[in-house]
This record gives structure tokens, sequence and C-alpha cells, in this order.
């Protein structure tokens, strides 16, 4: 092999040791907060290194899907449900880390304003739906109103009643309109929510995911299990039933997602042109001028 040749395969093999390092970044960041406390979570985890080989498989297989997507002009939602520190974010990166956003995208709408208050309750979500070739995630989604606006009362009694007699109608139709729709429910224990929160409260770079509201549940763990429970029975249809994730371990919990998600969407190899690149134009009257020594970002490391 040629000296050319062995530099190239050389950065490759960084290039490729780089694309991992960023899924090993987040998963050294959350053993890092398990650290900060003495006991770690009763449920054995993955090894490391199983879960690593999984993840990426599935994550390639993710391409796929996204290729086929695209290909077919496929609208595809996931709706990401579950109480706080569930793990749906966790989720979601791990879903969207190697994939197009603008195929892929994921929206986590905050509190309805004032205007957004006396609209039609799915109003506000409707206009983030997918145009065809699009893949959308919802971090909560209208399910709020059965969840955190009821239990903290947000919302009136009838509001949630009319929401109830509402939603099977709404999905029914998204999914005639050909929309794709998954719902995941991250379910996890009292025990494995309290441990998280105290890992948050114990870590200044993650204090700011508890939110006062965040806190507040923690009282009302039972009225919060009586409206999941409440949710999922009038709510799970045959045209878009409710899909719960074991998620008191994370990491089983991202693989099982992903591979239960792939399992939804029949997909195949997408046929692509074999791409060439061009040869760069030069210009014998181009001359390339020096940047201004002070215009550098200082090299520090």
């Amino acid at each position: 092999m040629t000296a050319p040749m062995q530099d190239d395969v050389s950065r490759l093999k960084e290039e490729i040791v780089d694309s991992f390092d960023e899924e090993l970044e987040l998963q050294l960041e959350e053993e890092r907060l398990e650290d900060l406390v003495e006991e770690g979570l009763s449920e054995p985890t993955l090894e490391r290194r199983t879960y690593f080989r999984e993840l990426f498989k599935l994550q390639h297989e993710l391409v796929r899907l996204q290729d086929w997507v695209q290909y077919k002009q496929l609208k595809v939602v996931v709706l990401f449900e579950g109480r706080d520190s569930a793990g749906k974010g966790g989720a979601i990166k791990r879903v969207t880390q190697r994939l197009n956003p603008r195929v892929c995208r994921v929206v986590a709408l905050p509190a309805p304003t004032e205007r957004e208050r006396s609209q039609w309750y799915f109003q506000r979500y409707v206009s983030h739906l997918p145009s065809a070739g699009e893949m959308v995630l919802f971090d909560r989604s209208w399910y709020n109103r059965a969840g955190v606006e009821r239990v903290m009362g947000f919302c009136s009694p009838d509001q949630v009643e009319e929401f109830f007699r509402d939603v099977p109608d709404f999905e029914r139709m998204l999914v005639r309109s050909g929309i794709i729709l998954l719902k995941y429910w991250f379910s996890i224990t009292d025990e494995e929510q309290e441990f998280r929160f105290r890992m948050r409260i114990n870590d200044p770079l993650k204090q700011w995911k508890l939110s006062p509201m965040d806190l507040e549940s923690r009282v009302h763990w039972e009225d919060y299990t009586r409206a999941k429970e409440e949710m999922l029975e009038r709510t799970h249809i045959a045209e878009a039933p409710w899909w719960v994730v074991q998620a008191v371990d994370k990491k089983k919990a991202r693989l099982n997602m992903i591979a239960h998600l792939l399992s939804q969407i029949p997909y195949e190899h997408v046929p692509k042109q074999a791409i060439e690149l061009p040869a760069r134009v030069r210009h014998a009257d181009y001359i390339r001028h020096p940047v201004p020594a002070e215009m550098y970002v200082p090299e520090k490391y």
C-alpha cells in the first residue's frame, strides 16, 4: 500500500472513531451523573460493548429507513410520552443522531400562548405534522392534556372529557390521510424517577433539567398514574395503538424502542446512483488572500 493510500485509510479510521465518540460522549455524560451518588441502579444494565454494537446496527437501519421515507414520500409521526426523567429525550437523541435533520425533525412545544389556548386544542400540533418524505418526532404531544394539564389543573374536567372524545377521531383522520402514527409511553418506577431526580439535583450541569413542574410531579405521582391508566385505556385504538417501553434500564429502552420502530415501517433498500467527486476548477487569476491573524480563534488545545 502506497503512503498516500495509507494516509487515506488512517484518516478514514479517525473519522469513524470520531463518529463513534459522539455516542460515547453522551454515554459518559450519563455515567458521570451516576458517579455522583454512592449507589447505582439496582437493575443490571447492558455491557457497554454490546450496547454500542447493537446501537450502531440500529442507527444504520434508521438511515436506511430515512432513505425509504424520502424515496416513497412517506409521512411518519412518532410520539414520545412518559413521566419526567423517563428517558424520552435520550431515546430521541439516539434516533436522530445520524439522521438528516431536514428529513427527521423533533418537535418540543413550550406551554401554549394565550392565543393558542383560545384555539382548537389540536391546532398548534397540526402545523408541525410532516409533509411527504418527512419524519416528525414529538417530544411530548397533544397528550399533554391527558397528563400534566389534567393533573396540575391547567384544564377543566370538561376539556379533558372533550379531549378523550376527540383524540381517537383526530388520530384516525391522521392515519386516513396517509400518516404513519406511532405512540410510545416510556415507563419507569417511582423509585427510578426519584433516583434520576436526585442525580440531577446533585449535578450543577443538569439542574436546569429540573423545573418546578418536575418537582411538583413527585407529589402527584399517584395522580399521574391514574391519569396515565385512563389515557392508555381510552386512546389505545387499532389505527394508532400505544406501545409501552420498559425504561428503567435506559440502554435497553433505547435499543428496544428503536428496534420496534424499525419493525413497524416496512422498508427496503433504496437504489442510488454512484457518487463521483468532481475535480476542483482552478482559475489562473485567483489568488487566495491571507486571513488576518486577529480573526482566528485562539488555539488553546
